[in-house]
């Protein structure tokens, strides 16, 4: 400052004072006073990632399966292959029914039985005499759209002459696969069965030469290993895809891999009778039954196909659950937000997860460590379900978390869960809480959640749970269920 003029001195003091009486701004040197803060490039995904069938199956959660053919008319499950064609005349058939129920049923898509072990095809094949051509029904119509289509196609076929061919019989295989994927319009999915009979004929199959002309038109994904509708508590879409081979452990393909490369979501499959085809004296599941099935699939990060309609008490007690996030007016709060500073970049703030989806998102601060986000109810709500949801587009990275909400005036966890992936479902004991609190424990990456909710289940029985007094006083929460036992570490029964 040596000789800078004495008038020059007096301004800057001048100016200095008034800037602490009224308050002037003060911007670093990237900041002019008429530009808004930056906003803050989302993070990098962490792989793999889904691809945009990927992504897209596994939004559309449920398909309808339907089984369908002469077993349908013979009383039979695994049909011989000897049948009369002449047997396959649904007369009365409307496949718009079909579309009516899987749309009313919140279904996206359904999958039919285009040939099953006996060999029967539902479309003309060029490929063989033994199919709808050779039936007398007459009146088929292309199903109306609205819902996608999926197609079964039986591998093992009782019917065909070159069976047991090795090169005759995967080359007519594939030309009926072909017929099907692009005579028909846009299948969106095709579901092969390994079943087969402990006698029939041995037969080498081309699985890889059938994939990729499968994955030309449909995502790559994984049979979850069981028909009983359900995953594990855990349930990766990482896989490693070249380590296993058809006939691999049922546990590999329910759980995925933490560590694994390629992004092969799963499917459960179940049927809501004993059999798959339709038997007079078969009684369907309950809609009890078919909410545990829910649950267990599409609430583990899995994709449902359910085989037959259900029957319409299901689809009523699921929009009833779920219709409303009793959530939506909370205020959320996080321990950290992506962008730091006051309050971080509010486009990847914590109120993002009460918008209902998976294309926004809370992202926490890069290396924050701490990873927890907090729900005000604004008044005590009852509720005994949360969901909790990953943008999945972005890669699945939680994988262990717990669930606290206050009770008696203290933080109580009141569930633990492992993976989140697209959707997790918990049943909890009922509570009644004005504050909520999901803290994420561990993460392959910085965790990132999509949605968060609360419902109240007044359907489903808890068995693990036994009921107790609600607490004298006007606590703001109150667990009205206390554990009878742990159930594989979870104080969550289901």
């Amino acid at each position: 400052m040596a000789g800078c003029p004495l008038f020059l001195l007096w301004f800057l003091a001048t100016l200095s004072l008034l800037s602490a009486i009224v308050g002037f701004p003060s911007y670093s040197p990237s900041s002019t006073s008429d530009s808004p803060p930056r906003r803050r490039p989302p993070p990098l995904p962490v792989l793999p990632v889904p691809s945009a069938s990927q992504l897209s199956w596994q939004l559309g959660e449920m398909a309808m399966f339907l089984h369908f053919g002469p077993n349908t008319f013979t009383d039979s499950e695994w049909g011989s292959g000897r049948v009369d064609p002449g047997v396959f005349n649904p007369a009365d058939l409307d496949a718009r029914q079909w579309t009516r129920a899987a749309a009313e049923g919140g279904f996206s898509r359904l999958v039919i039985t285009a040939k099953h072990h006996d060999g029967f095809c539902l479309w003309p094949s060029a490929y063989t005499n033994y199919s709808v051509r050779s039936s007398p029904w007459r009146a088929g119509r292309g199903i109306e759209a609205g819902v996608g289509m999926g197609i079964y196609l039986s591998p093992w076929d009782r019917h065909e002459p070159c069976y047991g061919k090795t090169t005759e019989y995967n080359e007519y295989f594939l030309g009926q696969m072909a017929e099907l994927l692009t005579g028909y319009g846009e299948i969106k999915e095709v579901f092969l069965d390994g079943a087969k009979g402990k006698d029939s004929t041995d037969m080498e199959y081309f699985f890889d030469s059938w994939f990729k002309v499968i994955h030309q038109h449909q995502p790559r994904l994984r049979w979850v290993g069981n028909e009983a509708g359900a995953a594990g508590r855990t349930c990766w879409s990482l896989f490693n895809q070249s380590d296993v081979a058809i006939g691999h452990t049922t546990e590999y393909s329910s759980e995925g891999d933490p560590v694994g490369r390629d992004w092969v979501p799963a499917e459960c499959d179940v049927s809501i009778r004993p059999g798959w085809f339709w038997h007079s004296k078969e009684q369907p599941k309950s809609a009890a039954d078919l909410l545990e099935i829910y649950y267990s699939s599409v609430g583990r990060n899995c994709f449902l196909i359910l085989n037959v309609p259900p029957i319409p008490r299901f689809s009523k007690l699921r929009r009833t659950i779920f219709s409303q996030n009793l959530a939506q007016d909370a205020v959320a709060t996080a321990s950290s937000t992506r962008g730091g500073g006051s309050g971080g970049d509010p486009s990847f703030g914590a109120s993002c997860v009460l918008q209902e989806g998976i294309f926004s998102y809370w992202a926490p601060e890069e290396g924050g460590g701490k990873w927890e986000i907090l729900l005000d109810l604004r008044r005590p709500v009852r509720f005994n379900v949360f969901q909790v949801q990953e943008p999945i587009q972005m890669g699945q990275r939680i994988s262990s978390f717990h669930v606290d909400a206050i009770v008696d005036g203290a933080w109580e966890t009141i569930a633990y869960g492992t993976t989140v992936g697209y959707k997790r479902l918990l049943r909890l004991p009922l509570v009644e809480s004005q504050y909520l609190r999901l803290v994420i424990d561990g993460a392959r990456a910085d965790p990132l959640v999509s949605y968060m909710g609360i419902y109240l289940d007044e359907f489903s029985t808890i068995h693990h749970w036994k009921r107790m007094r609600m607490p004298s006083g006007s606590k703001k929460s109150h667990l009205l269920r206390q554990p009878a036992s742990m159930h594989d570490g979870y104080q969550v029964a289901m």
